[in-house]
């Protein structure tokens, strides 16, 4: 089969009237071949066990503008919905929870549902691709490239929020018990808004020009990291949770997780909780090894779906908040009181920084995959209107009440997995996103998740990035000057990530300039 890059349409094709968008709408409804087509559905579901035999027949590939049956597309669309969907859950899961700003679980039901949502509109952003009147300049790529929560802010906004219960900034109960602060969420979202000028500054900037100012040397080290920092919060929540029965206290109300009176409730690393996390990661191996194409992207899923019966069969679950949870949800039900905090905007940049790179990254490998140019003026223009509309995104989704927002790379093994790059699998999968957070009985039944299926499946998210970053660092040549750099570099990440309070008493101004104080945050930060 020839693997040679599609012909690529002119980015100004021949407008069809309105009569002609009729007939091909009419036409797509009412047929076999617009409604269904000649697709052999069952490759989709076709597991890979040893005694089966393999078929030798590929499937047809579907390029970006190609024809699609409506049902082929909803399909799809389905399945790289459900490769996004324990991604976008994750963080505002995390950050609302013990291990954040403590928020209501109201307020959590809320975030997750408003983080789907946003994530569909903006990922039709990203897949619609406009362009900017009278420039050279476009918004979004024009493929399938989704975007969902980032989890770059995750370790940054730990830290902070950290800062916060202790500068005062957050309330704290008498006995030491961090109380909700949804001011702390509203200066992190704002604050992440604000610094989103950045990337979209420099979205303008020749895509060459920013590799070589922000090469994978610098990138790859970065992005590992992080992933390496992500896994402790995946662990303690597999453990058990990430919040204050981490510390196994002798009393109080967590001297058991998540907290004394909650459905089977246990000390924090209690063997159940260890194996009820295993069942989700054991799961998701089995699933990418001997699962059909449609169960390998979407193993992390189905992982979660095992631990959610087994934690459901033996008792984890209270169904009080599911009951609670209104029926449907959209965004600002909820609002937090936006605000800058001084302290994360130096950490924030860069953060923005290595979404922007991640952003390129993301999108060169889109192409690749879809069979598109990896060169020339107009792959150059999608990774231009990707990294704006990456930067748009970070911007809106704070204003949206939901933390920033980075283009995903699991998508694009969907795409190599089915061997569809169509623009309509990308607008159902928004679609689905859509419903997914309208409905917000579903968030609600996501936030009730135990933690320790939680962990297990975020270990294995938060180690996807630790590789991310390590494929970052293969694309560069091991030469003795980049080794010495990894090296240096390496040496200071590992050693913050394994004793995160080194740096903790370096700065020991008491004074009343706060201003002070919050530089020497930002430092520490």
């Amino acid at each position: 089969m020839d693997s040679s890059p599609d012909k690529l349409r002119p980015e100004t094709p021949q407008k069809k009237s309105f009569s002609d968008r009729g007939k091909s709408v009419v036409r797509a409804l009412t047929t076999k071949d617009g409604l269904i087509g000649d697709y052999d559905y069952a490759f989709l579901f076709k597991p890979n066990l040893p005694f089966m035999r393999r078929s030798r027949r590929a499937a047809p590939f579907f390029g970006l503008n190609d024809h699609m049956p409506i049902i082929l597309a909803a399909v799809l669309g389905f399945q790289h919905a459900l490769s996004m969907l324990a991604g976008i859950i994750t963080p505002p899961i995390i950050l609302a929870g013990q291990g954040g700003v403590n928020l209501a679980t109201e307020d959590a039901q809320y975030l997750v549902s408003t983080s789907l949502i946003v994530c569909g509109l903006c990922s039709m952003i990203q897949i619609t691709r406009f362009h900017i009147w009278k420039s050279p300049y476009y918004i979004g790529t024009g493929l399938i490239s989704v975007v969902g929560t980032s989890f770059t802010i995750i370790p940054i906004a730990s830290g902070a929020f950290a800062q916060m219960y202790a500068s005062g900034f957050c309330p704290t109960a008498a006995d030491g018990t961090k109380l909700p602060c949804p001011r702390g969420y509203g200066a992190l979202i704002g604050t992440g808004s604000l610094c989103a000028l950045l990337e979209i500054a420099l979205s303008f900037t020749r895509p060459r020009l920013l590799k070589k100012i922000f090469p994978p040397l610098v990138t790859g080290p970065t992005v590992a990291l992080i992933g390496i920092k992500l896994i402790e919060s995946g662990f303690n929540n597999w453990a058990g949770g990430s919040g204050s029965c981490a510390g196994r206290p002798e009393s109080g109300p967590f001297t058991v997780c998540p907290r004394v009176g909650a459905p089977h409730a246990l000390p924090w690393g209690s063997a159940e909780f260890i194996g009820l996390g295993f069942s989700v990661f054991v799961t998701i191996i089995l699933c990418e090894r001997f699962g059909s194409p449609i169960m390998k992207s979407c193993a992390v899923v189905l992982g979660l779906l095992v631990g959610c019966i087994i934690a459901g069969a033996t008792g984890y679950f209270s169904d009080t908040s599911i009951r609670a949870a209104p029926v449907v949800s959209f965004i600002w039900v909820k609002t937090f009181p936006l605000s800058v905090y001084g302290p994360i905007v130096l950490p924030l940049l860069a953060v923005y920084i290595v979404l922007m790179m991640e952003a390129i990254g993301d999108i060169t490998a889109t192409c690749d995959v879809s069979r598109l140019e990896v060169e020339g003026k107009l792959f150059d223009s999608r990774i231009q209107g990707g990294v704006l509309a990456d930067g748009l995104n970070g911007m809106l989704s704070g204003l949206l009440t939901i933390t920033p927002l980075s283009t995903f790379a699991q998508n694009n093994g969907v795409i190599a997995l089915t061997r569809c790059a169509n623009r309509k699998a990308g607008y159902a999968c928004c679609i689905f996103l859509l419903i997914m957070g309208i409905f917000s009985k579903f968030a609600a039944a996501l936030v009730s998740i135990p933690s320790a299926v939680l962990g297990g499946m975020t270990t294995f998210l938060f180690s996807a990035v630790a590789v991310s970053g390590i494929r970052i660092i293969s694309t560069v040549p091991f030469t003795r000057r980049n080794r010495f750099i990894l090296t240096a570099a390496l040496a200071l990440g590992f050693g913050a990530t394994l004793v995160p309070n080194w740096f903790q008493y370096v700065f020991t101004y008491d004074g009343d300039n706060r201003s002070l104080v919050g530089f020497y945050n930002a430092i520490t930060l």
